[in-house]
């Protein structure tokens, strides 16, 4: 692969998965950073506020995949619920409530309605507080492995307040509010009315929320000025655009950097299922060790583990009703799935570096008798990587505890790799090296060392963080362990203090980091 990446490029493709969580077209995000930016020449910002909006409007959503699992389990599909609520005026809570009323109950039974009803009546501000402040806390922590400043960092937890201070989870309102992040609530908002209804409507939507929603100031420049960005936006490529905007000095991903932040978009893709947390790290973990014991070469190998690490950036855009499902799929909701290779590879092209890391990222579900997905293609058996890929995204899955099944054993897993082999979906060299890798038939078997308890965390602390960085409940934790419902509960919050988060969804990226979950 290429072995620089221009930091812009990295941030701009976690963008473009951002949009896939809210149900919106490719570059919509790309698209309101630019509408950031023409405000801040129309402004006449300082310098430091016009960067710190780029990188904003850039990562807004970062920590959307940390709570789509909690999303999901109220509404049912995360996906459509926010491209819902995207453009309503979140500084109007009655608006908000009444549609997500509405999303929440629509053809369910009598009995359904009523208790949703009782429970967005009761619980729906504690339930919000808990879930924007799951999203602000990943994002924190994934933003700060990019090493930006502080200003960034600090603009990201308001992403969901407003000006009147009726946003969340603060509550904090006017001038407290960091100028990158007031001016990316007015571009972000701006650029969905315009592309779902019309130009006028956008302006008109930011005039009447001026003062409430929004920054007066804010919102005023962009009644001035808007119609004109429009047109302007019509006529741009986004993904040109944006790139061109990049501060300088320009950051440049390479060597030690570029696999850290290759394995950050890895743990930002595993976050959007309790059931994929730590998959992309292992994939590529089991994927390097196969690839050395095939003997391929340095240049290969790091291209095969490049790829394990993003190839399922496309799952973004699979509401985690269809992910975290505990029974078996229709077909529409296969149809779905099988999307996700085809995304992966429209988001890996648009940058050099990434587009390298395709041939073997985009085809992890191909089989050589064609009967595998998004293609349907026979899997080129002439590139080593791609089949080493195949392989191990099989076996990794199989050994891992999904909705509708518990996990196989090691033993049953390259039971049926071997059979997969033997009918000829998988490359036979490739499946055997996957297999030595991971333990299996060979004495030079790579073995991994159980990690040993990080952040001072006892070894039941670390089986309750397991299970709960799962999505489990404090009750079935209990379950899983035989203890008490009360005994679980003292375990979670003695684990949030001594690895200081506070929600479920920055406990499960701190299990991944630390390679608790796998």
């Amino acid at each position: 692969m290429e072995n620089q990446l221009r930091l812009a490029e990295f941030v701009a493709t976690l963008a473009l998965a951002q949009d896939n969580a809210f149900g919106q077209p490719l570059e919509s995000q790309l698209r309101s950073c630019l509408l950031a930016s023409w405000f801040c020449d129309a402004a006449g910002v300082e310098q430091e506020v016009r960067e710190t909006t780029y990188w904003v409007a850039l990562l807004r959503y970062i920590g959307c995949t940390g709570h789509a699992h909690e999303v999901a389990t109220l509404f049912g599909d995360d996906i459509a619920i926010r491209a819902q609520t995207l453009v309503h005026d979140a500084g109007n809570p009655a608006e908000v409530m009444g549609d997500v009323m509405k999303y929440a109950t629509e053809g369910r039974s009598e009995q359904e309605r009523d208790e949703i009803v009782k429970f967005l009546q009761e619980a729906a501000h504690e339930w919000a507080v808990n879930n924007f402040r799951s999203g602000c806390e990943v994002a924190d922590m994934l933003v700060q492995r990019l090493d930006f400043g502080p200003g960034v960092r600090e603009a990201l937890a308001f992403t969901f307040e407003r000006w009147n201070g009726k946003g969340f989870p603060t509550h904090t309102g006017g001038e407290a509010i960091p100028l990158p992040m007031r001016i990316v609530h007015v571009s972000h908002d701006m650029e969905a009315i315009a592309r779902l209804f019309s130009p006028e409507r956008a302006i008109e939507a930011a005039a009447a929320r001026s003062g409430s929603t929004y920054d007066p100031a804010v919102a005023d420049v962009f009644v001035e000025h808007g119609l004109g960005w429009f047109d302007r936006l019509a006529g741009t490529e986004p993904w040109d655009a944006v790139l061109a905007l990049e501060p300088e000095p320009r950051r440049l991903l390479e060597g030690e950097a570029l696999d850290r932040a290759l394995v950050l978009a890895a743990d930002f893709i595993d976050l959007k299922s309790p059931y994929m947390g730590g998959h992309s790290r292992r994939c590529a973990r089991l994927a390097t060790d196969a690839g050395q014991v095939l003997g391929l070469g340095d240049e290969v190998t790091e291209r095969l583990r490049g790829a394990a690490l993003v190839h399922d950036f496309g799952t973004t855009a699979v509401s985690n009703s269809i992910l975290d499902k505990p029974g078996a799929l229709t077909r529409t909701e296969f149809d779905r799935v099988e999307l996700h290779p085809m995304l992966t590879e429209q988001m890996l092209r648009r940058s050099p570096a990434l587009a390298a890391l395709n041939p073997v990222a985009a085809a992890h579900h191909e089989k050589c008798d064609g009967s595998g997905y998004h293609k349907r293609l026979r899997a080129d058996t002439s590139d080593p990587a791609a089949c080493v890929l195949a392989a191990t995204e099989i076996y990794v899955g199989l050994t891992t505890e999904r909705a509708d099944r518990p996990a196989f054993t090691d033993a049953d897993a390259a039971t049926e790799l071997r059979r997969l082999e033997t009918e000829g979906a998988i490359e036979p060299r490739a499946t055997r090296a996957v297999l030595v890798a991971a333990g299996h038939g060979e004495p030079e078997a790579r073995t991994r060392k159980r990690p040993e308890n990080p952040g001072g965390l006892s070894r039941r602390e670390v089986d309750v963080l397991q299970l709960a960085a799962r999505g489990l409940t404090t009750r079935q934790i209990a379950d899983r362990l035989v203890i008490s419902p009360k005994t679980a509960d003292h375990h979670i919050q003695h684990i949030y203090t001594k690895i200081s988060v506070s929600t479920r969804a920055a406990a499960a990226l701190w299990a991944i980091q630390h390679e608790l979950v796998q």
